[in-house]
């Protein structure tokens, strides 16, 4: 993790998302748990009770404080109920942590921003999620955003929010324009109580100074190093394989990639779609993605542990990414990585594409993304335009690497933990 610092840090992590599915968030805090362990600072993880996928237990230095959590119906998530929140800031005071480091807007999240306000420790924040997507979405989820807007008036008890403001906003499916809105005011406030906030992408961070124009914000990707690639896992035909992995969820278009994959098919019966993902949590994925399945062009091969994606990243031919609500999207960068072109939907992540070399950037509609696989699928015979975008996707993705990103942060904890203006 590069040079250690001149004295070792205590860092706390406050995250809503820890288990017992995992998941991008899950997988960035953790991936930062790590780089601090190795490289002789301590951390302290404050996150809902659940059981899920941990590397670092019982590792030296850390230490976890974990809150009462209910189950989030219909999805593979734990949150905090708000039980014991004034205990785990007592817990943190007596451990005396250098920084309080936030992950998101949950319970969890108002939670740390309060404990770093009483503690009078420095508070950095990351924002990983698109709240307004998933309130949209997710009608499960509603009633923790509702937890989340009177969490965060219960607690701030200095003021930070009046809860006045707060008393009738409850987050209703049916309106959920204007408690959104509600929901969106506390991020505001999340956002200008952090001495520095950090975004994974300039999609978000642009999303931050929307929300909060006084936020101190600095872009810093989730690093992300290339996976070890495998035989095929799965039998392949001699057509195009357009690819999609990752976690299957409403938000992530998976209808559209399908719409757009059947007309891909009318010109190309000889392309197969391979879905790498927990298909068959929801309905109506599950349904529009059996009927290909039961057609015989499309492959599933259910959702595999992260380690075991590279073999299915080196048998496709093309990635395709049908999601507009990701604030980075790892898989983006798995998949330069493993150098392959590919076609999104998604305008404000352009990290690793290079519209026109290695990458067609598309409308959200079924024609457009049609037409862009398209466009890429009648290339692929050519060897010189593969290697050229095989080289542009490992090129991009490569800048930022795990290394790359625990340095930068280490950087910034030691700013925060010494009072040293960061750089923006």
């Amino acid at each position: 993790m590069g040079s250690a610092a001149a004295r070792p840090l205590t860092v706390a992590q406050f995250t809503d998302n820890y288990g017992p599915g995992s998941n991008g968030l899950m997988f960035a805090v953790q991936q930062l748990e790590g780089n601090l362990l190795d490289a002789g600072h301590r951390v302290v993880v404050v996150a809902p009770r659940a059981k899920g996928p941990n590397p670092h237990v019982g590792r030296a230095g850390r230490r976890e404080i974990r809150l009462p959590s209910v189950k989030v119906p219909n999805m593979p998530t734990r949150v905090a109920n708000g039980r014991h929140f004034d205990t785990a800031v007592d817990a943190v005071g007596r451990i005396g942590p250098d920084v309080i480091h936030v992950h998101g807007f949950g319970t969890v999240g108002a939670l740390g921003v309060y404990a770093a306000r009483q503690l009078g420790i420095p508070l950095l924040l990351t924002w990983h999620t698109d709240f307004d997507a998933y309130a949209d979405h997710y009608s499960a989820i509603l009633p923790l955003l509702t937890g989340v807007v009177q969490a965060f008036a219960r607690i701030n008890r200095d003021k930070l929010v009046n809860p006045q403001d707060l008393r009738d906003a409850a987050i209703r499916y049916e309106d959920r324009g204007r408690s959104t809105a509600s929901l969106l005011g506390v991020c505001q406030k999340m956002l200008e109580s952090a001495q520095l906030v950090t975004t994974p992408s300039p999609k978000t961070a642009l999303r931050c100074k929307e929300i909060a124009p006084s936020a101190r914000v600095v872009v810093v990707p989730n690093g992300v190093d290339a996976l070890p690639p495998g035989p095929p896992p799965v039998a392949r035909e001699a057509g195009p394989l357009i690819l999609y992995a990752g976690r299957i969820a409403p938000e992530k278009g998976i209808p559209l990639l399908y719409e757009a994959f059947e007309l891909v098919s009318a010109q190309r019966p000889d392309a197969r779609l391979m879905v790498v993902g927990d298909w068959q949590r929801y309905p109506r994925i599950k349904r529009v993605l059996a009927h290909g399945q039961q057609r015989g062009n499309v492959i599933l091969p259910g959702e595999q542990k992260r380690d075991a994606l590279g073999a299915f990243y080196g048998m496709a031919d093309v990635f395709a990414f049908p999601s507009q609500t990701d604030t980075q999207a790892l898989v983006l960068h798995e998949a330069a990585l493993a150098g392959l072109p590919i076609v999104s939907v998604d305008p404000g992540l352009q990290l690793v594409l290079e519209p026109g070399v290695n990458a067609e950037l598309t409308r959200p509609t079924a024609a457009s993304m049609a037409a862009g696989l398209m466009r890429i699928i009648n290339k692929l015979d050519d060897p010189g335009w593969r290697e050229k975008a095989a080289e542009t996707s490992k090129r991009l993705a490569g800048q930022w690497t795990i290394q790359s990103q625990a340095i930068q942060m280490l950087e910034m904890y030691e700013q925060l933990a010494s009072n040293t203006p960061a750089a923006v």
